[in-house]
């Protein structure tokens, strides 16, 4: 089952309300707007860069590595190589204001034999670049979006036929009805009243319970939940960037997740003044291990998210973080990112989150971000400033009604 024409049209209309919904600051015509895709992805690429022309932005295109390209280059490169940034990539991002993103990956297994260690080099050498955006976007000059185009490599390890996969992708992002735009302002709106909700809440602690899991999370000063705005398509995640220093105790994820080629299963992690402790994977521990040692921050909690249910269409596993860190199902999910928080978690003005207070507030800094789904029933406790509690989200589901 391939995209029909009105999927297509649908999705670069939802794409392009992603990146307008996250921006902050004031939105001009000449805006310049980078369109990133793989070659898979090109019938949405040129929607989105025909989209673009027509509301008078300025958009950059470039195509991803292919596969072969992305694997020769971890197995050739030195050292000069994987620390490289060409010229004039600084001076672009400092004067972008927008980017778009198309995943649509020929294979997810192709770095499986790359040595971690030159994946975390070139992440860590491009890290500063990272940084760059990340600025502009805390100032309001820059907004993203990202999403996802199926593959056969990707129905093939979700366990699924390239038909289902479709249909799943169409019922997540609401291609299957007329206006899908209305339904994410929908969506976004009742999401809004959920945020408003928790951020009114003095919350010391975080308690979250299931079978396998007993972990308990600081927010810390001065955060805020964010979440449905705009940044991932589809994305149906409330979260904060916690105070990493007061994560301590036993997270499990029950969901496979795919990294830099590997496989890793089963992975349970143990947390004690901020840090893991001890690392457990069924399957990838080795690969596992190497990441939480990328840096001084690969193992500190970087975000702490929960989705409802009542959002999310996804209901199985999508071999895709961007799907399965959404995913709904019978319990929704919540799930813990190892490595860098995001600034605009942070409550206060954005100009002021200097690198000297991020690490007073205990936000996280690291070249890692890796999402870790737990999908189990469970319940979130919020231990109050005045000593009170509250169950925040069980069974799924946030405990108000927005």
């Amino acid at each position: 089952m391939n995209f029909k024409r009105q999927h297509i049209e649908r999705y670069a209309d939802i794409l392009l309300w992603g990146l307008k919904t996250a921006r902050h600051g004031r939105r001009k015509k000449s805006d310049i707007i980078l369109l990133r895709y793989d070659p898979a992805a090109l019938p949405l690429a040129e929607k989105l860069y025909e989209k673009l022309l027509k509301a008078g932005r300025h958009p950059i295109q470039r195509m991803m590595q292919t596969c072969p390209m992305e694997q020769k280059f971890y197995e050739i490169a030195n050292n000069r190589q994987l620390t490289f940034v060409a010229p004039g990539e600084k001076e672009l991002l400092e004067n972008l204001n927008g980017s778009i993103v198309l995943l649509a990956p020929e294979s997810i297994t192709h770095l499986s034999h790359i040595d971690p260690g030159s994946i975390a080099k070139f992440a860590k050498a491009r890290k500063p670049l990272r940084n760059i955006l990340d600025r502009r976007e805390e100032t309001g000059d820059f907004s993203w979006t990202l999403a996802m185009y199926p593959t056969p490599a990707l129905a093939h390890h979700a366990g699924i036929s390239i038909e289902d996969y479709t249909r799943q992708v169409i019922k997540a992002c609401f291609l299957n009805r007329k206006d899908p735009v209305a339904q994410w302002e929908s969506v976004f709106r009742r999401a809004r009243s959920i945020k408003q909700w928790l951020n009114r809440l003095s919350i010391r602690r975080l308690h979250v319970e299931s079978e396998k899991v007993d972990l308990k999370i600081t927010p810390g000063q001065m955060r805020q939940w964010i979440g449905i705005s705009g940044h991932n398509i589809p994305s149906f995640e409330i979260f904060l960037s916690p105070d990493w220093r007061g994560t301590r105790g036993v997270y499990t994820a029950d969901q496979p997740t795919y990294r830099s080629g590997n496989r890793v299963e089963g992975i349970r992690l143990e947390f004690d003044k901020g840090r893991v402790i001890h690392a457990r994977a069924e399957t990838g521990e080795a690969f596992l291990c190497n990441q939480l040692q990328m840096d001084s921050g690969a193992d500190k909690v970087g975000e702490f998210s929960l989705t409802d249910r009542r959002f999310s269409k996804i209901d199985r596993f999508m071999a895709n973080t961007l799907y399965d860190e959404n995913y709904g199902g019978s319990y929704g999910n919540c799930h813990i990112a190892l490595g860098s928080a995001y600034s605009d978690t942070y409550a206060g003005d954005p100009a002021n989150l200097t690198p000297y207070a991020k690490k007073q507030l205990g936000f996280n800094d690291s070249a890692l971000h890796w999402d870790l789904v737990n999908t189990e029933k469970k319940r979130v406790t919020a231990h109050l400033a005045d000593r009170g509690k509250t169950v925040i989200y069980e069974n799924g589901q946030f405990q108000h009604n927005g």
